[in-house]
């Protein structure tokens, strides 16, 4: 199994809830004392820091006009990550490529980030959220299709050597693509798609890429674990190990379950303060025409014979107990946290990386070094001897 520190960079100071309408996209950036951001960048960095010397792998993401997420440019970040860490691998979960206009670029900054870190980057890949869609004047029709395209244009800059290539393709047209520099590692950083729906997965499996899924829960995880693995028999290629499949979730461990079950209380800020607009929800094009309607509707099934769809849980409105319950969260002591991660493994059928979301909120640095060494010296190898050791 392999390990990942992850944290959403977040600046949690904000006013009061009922003075605006939306945490994101138009939350005005006046809130941010820059100076007491920049303090939170430095402690953030510092507990990614504090994973690497603990043996943890680091992991980054990207949002745009959000308090939740500060980190609006991962592969600037993971650039830092590259030069003040020393051993951990450093992904990118992900760059939101259906909203960047020059894929080209994106593959120039992982080409950079992988040799500045001599070879310890692996490359993610999203859609992008919903909530984005305004905030980073993107078009929300036919994001799939074209997250799909700029993939196959990355990985095709990665991995040509001999000179410029031409492409002209639905959504991307570059004349000549011959970036410089090159990767370290060859052909190219492992690859990984995050995705929630097992349509996606499928696609994921005939890629061949590693598949991650985000606070899915344990049925979910399965699913989509079950979706890649089934497409793969289907289609008549060898079966895969663990090493394929990510799942990111809260996570904490204390001392004793009550410290570990008091920390994992003050992640809940990062599910509890995300309140968004419908129109950023809900953006037309999205998603298919009958799960907007559904969703805007509430929990009634659809009209005119769409299917039928079931009712997302109100994560914000969840018990420490219950988000344990469902998969979303580990937290206890060591003991704890080890007995849920060993029942999730088994219950998806196998995972070989944990993306623990270990600092959210108003948790202090302290504390989120506590849980990251407690969790990397007692919980880690607990569970390693269960799952059978590292997965490479």
């Amino acid at each position: 199994m392999q390990y990942w520190h992850f944290s959403e960079c977040a600046y949690p100071d904000l006013p009061d809830p009922e003075t605006y309408d939306s945490v994101r996209v138009t939350l005005p950036n006046g809130v941010i004392d820059p100076e007491h951001a920049a303090g939170l960048w430095d402690r953030y960095i510092r507990e990614w820091q504090v994973a690497d010397e603990c043996g943890m792998n680091v992991m980054v993401n990207e949002h745009h006009q959000t308090a939740t997420c500060m980190n609006s440019a991962a592969p600037l970040l993971a650039g830092v990550l590259a030069r003040v860490t020393t051993k951990a691998r450093i992904l990118i979960l992900g760059n939101p490529v259906a909203n960047r206009n020059d894929p080209v670029r994106i593959a120039e900054e992982m080409a950079l980030v992988d040799l500045l870190s001599h070879g310890r980057l692996d490359v993610g890949f999203v859609r992008g959220v919903q909530y984005e869609v305004g905030a980073t004047n993107a078009k929300p029709f036919r994001m799939t299709e074209r997250m799909w395209e700029a993939i196959e244009l990355i990985t095709r800059a990665m991995t040509t050597h001999d000179g410029p290539f031409n492409w002209e393709g639905e959504f991307f047209h570059h004349r000549q693509v011959n970036i410089w520099p090159r990767p370290y590692q060859r052909p190219m950083p492992p690859v990984w798609i995050a995705t929630g729906t097992p349509a996606s997965a499928i696609a994921v499996a005939d890629h061949g890429y590693k598949i991650a899924t985000f606070l899915g829960g344990t049925k979910a995880a399965r699913q989509l674990f079950q979706t890649y693995r089934d497409r793969l028999e289907e289609t008549g290629k060898p079966a895969v190990g663990d090493d394929m499949f990510g799942y990111a979730a809260l996570a904490y461990t204390g001392r004793t379950d009550a410290e570990g079950f008091e920390g994992a209380r003050k992640l809940l800020w990062y599910l509890r303060s995300n309140k968004v607009a419908k129109p950023f929800t809900y953006p037309p094009g999205y998603m298919p025409y009958f799960a907007r309607a559904a969703m805007l509707r509430g929990p009634q099934a659809s009209r005119s014979g769409a299917p039928a769809l079931s009712p997302l849980p109100d994560l914000t409105t969840m018990s420490v107990e219950d988000l344990i319950e469902q998969g979303i969260l580990f937290a206890g002591s060591p003991k704890t946290v080890t007995s849920q991660i060993e029942r999730f493994y088994t219950e998806v059928g196998g995972v070989g990386h944990l993306l623990l979301m270990g600092q959210a909120g108003h948790m202090e640095h302290d504390e989120a070094v506590r849980g990251i060494e407690r969790f990397a010296g007692e919980v880690a190898p607990a569970v390693d001897r269960v799952t059978g050791g590292v997965t490479v």
